[in-house]
């Protein structure tokens, strides 16, 4: 047989044959008077038996090691190890399905940003908390949403649950839905403008003492880093002055250094 007729027959293409050929796992068949491979019955028996172990899922490698090993004893052992990893595999495709239905579930209901996904605590956060209506509040969800993509998981996590004792309390949700107000009020004004320092200090009066030791564990929103003044940035200059406001009186309730 040609290589055409051995790959027609075997179910393979003439490329990959080649490609065993050069990997070694298929030995060079005599040529004919004018050089063409010559395939017998026993290279068919061969390329069969390597497209079955791929069909398994055995990379190339895998696959030499067991076509090596005359006894079978490397299948058994190959075989094993393929078989434990589809196991972990086949539990992962289940943990991210069941995240996947809650965020499909989420997101029918409106309950997450046109930018996610996110993480489950994200999302359990969306959906506990979301004023409606709110330019400023629609920014900080965004800002969520980068957080929760680059944020330490543990620390992440903790701040994502001091996040929710404060949406759960029924009266600081509501100062909370006023304050983006007159965050959204500023977004045309000028840094001095005299409604500026004290929304900073009504800011800074409901950041919960939980949620305030655990932003002191970690310095990626600093104002002093390139990411912090990025952050600022992206306020209008009213908003960031009144960001800037909030963490002076922060720094001088607590002591804590942004």
């Amino acid at each position: 047989m040609r290589i055409g007729e051995i790959a027609a027959a075997v179910g393979l293409t003439t490329r990959a044959i080649r490609h065993y050929h050069h990997l070694g796992l298929l030995s060079e068949p005599a040529r004919r008077p004018n050089g063409y491979r010559e395939y017998g019955l026993r290279e068919a028996i061969m390329l069969a038996r390597v497209k079955r172990l791929t069909e398994l899922g055995l990379g190339l490698e895998e696959v030499r090691d067991v076509l090596a090993d005359d006894e079978g004893r490397e299948l058994t052992e190959v075989l094993g190890e393929l078989d434990d990893d589809l196991a972990r595999q086949e539990a992962d495709i289940r943990a991210r399905r069941a995240r996947l239905a809650e965020l499909l579930r989420m997101s029918r209901d409106g309950l997450l940003p046109g930018d996610g996904p996110v993480s489950p605590g994200l999302a359990e956060l969306f959906g506990r908390f979301r004023p409606a209506g709110s330019a400023a509040a629609a920014k900080d969800l965004e800002h969520l949403a980068l957080f929760d993509a680059i944020a330490d998981p543990v620390q992440r996590d903790r701040i994502y649950l001091a996040l929710r004792r404060l949406a759960d309390d029924p009266e600081l949700a509501t100062k909370v839905g006023e304050l983006y107000g007159r965050m959204d009020d500023l977004a045309d004004a000028a840094p001095d403008d005299p409604r500026v320092e004290p929304l900073g200090t009504d800011l800074a009066a409901i950041v919960p003492d939980d949620f305030l030791a655990v932003l002191a564990h970690g310095d990626g929103a600093s104002p002093k880093t390139a990411f912090g003044e990025a952050f600022l940035d992206d306020f209008a200059p009213a908003q960031a002055a009144a960001v800037r406001q909030m963490l002076k009186v922060l720094t001088a309730r607590t002591g804590w250094t942004p």
